[in-house]
C-alpha cells in the first residue's frame, strides 16, 4: 500500500516495474489504482469462466395429470442425483385448461417434497413462470467426500534430561 501519490509518479513506479497501472474504481476521491501485469490479470478471469461446472441442474419435467406411478419413477431418479449431489428442478407445465387448475401442480409438488424430505431441501419454493410451474430443490447433506487418512502426530522426542536418565539406566555402553 503506497498511499496517495501523483499519477505521474505511479505511471513512473509501474513502468520501472514492467507492469501496468490499472484504475480500480474511478468514482472516488482520489481514485483508486493498482500496480499489476493486466494482461496476465484478464488471462486469468478468462480461466475462472471456463471452469467445469461440479454441480449439475437435473430436470424432471411432468404435466399435472402425470400418473401416480410414473411421478413415483421421476421421484425416484431425482432421489438418485440428489444423493450423487446434483440438485434437480422440478418442471410441470400447464397446456390449455390446465392452466385453471394449478393447484393440482401445487399438491402434486407438496406430495413429492414430502416423498424427498430426507434427501433434500428447497432452494427455490414452487412458483409459477409463464405456462409453468417450477422448484429447485439440493442435496440435504453434502455429499461425502472420501478424505486421505490424516497423518499420525510424530511422537514427542525425549528431552536430553531423559536420555541421560535412561542411558544410566541401561548402564555402559559396549561394542564388539
Amino acid at each position: 500500500m503506497l498511499g496517495v501519490i501523483p499519477t505521474d509518479e505511479a505511471l513512473r513506479r509501474a513502468r520501472d516495474l514492467g507492469l501496468d497501472l490499472v484504475e480500480v474504481s474511478p468514482t472516488e476521491r482520489p481514485p483508486v489504482c493498482k500496480i499489476m501485469d493486466y494482461g496476465k490479470y484478464k488471462y486469468s478471469q478468462s480461466k475462472q469462466k471456463h471452469k467445469p461446472q461440479t454441480e449439475k441442474i437435473k430436470e424432471v419435467r411432468m404435466r399435472p395429470r402425470t400418473d401416480a406411478h410414473d411421478r413415483e419413477i421421476k421421484v425416484a431418479h431425482a432421489k438418485e442425483w440428489l444423493d450423487h449431489g446434483n440438485r434437480v428442478q422440478f418442471t410441470m407445465i400447464f397446456r390449455g385448461r390446465e392452466r385453471q387448475h394449478q393447484d393440482l401442480g401445487h399438491s402434486a409438488f407438496s406430495e413429492i417434497l414430502r416423498e424427498l424430505e430426507a434427501h433434500a431441501k428447497v432452494e427455490r419454493p414452487p412458483r409459477m413462470e409463464g405456462n409453468r410451474l417450477s422448484m429447485l430443490l439440493v442435496p440435504a447433506k453434502a455429499v461425502p467426500v472420501k478424505k486421505p487418512p490424516a497423518p499420525k502426530p510424530p511422537a514427542p522426542k525425549p528431552s536430553s534430561e531423559a536420555k541421560a536418565a535412561s542411558a544410566a539406566e541401561a548402564g555402559p555402553a559396549t561394542t564388539a
